[in-house]
């Protein structure tokens, strides 16, 4: 795992097309900003995992 370390208004970027803002620090709360393009699925991990599921259960009707 890469572990970066960015203060409010810096970027990560990832390959060619996305892009992560820190929007800002709130105690342990961190707020990220996604640009991407619109072919690229963006989820909190929480989300994601719902989605998966969700196909995964569909998968086996």
């Amino acid at each position: 795992m890469l572990v970066l370390s960015r203060v409010v208004g810096e970027l990560i970027s990832i390959g060619d097309d996305i892009s992560l803002r820190v929007l800002s620090v709130n105690g342990s709360s961190v707020r990220f900003g996604v640009e991407a393009p619109q072919k690229i699925n963006v989820h909190r991990s929480e989300v994601y995992e719902r989605i998966q599921r969700k196909q995964a259960t569909e998968k086996v009707r």
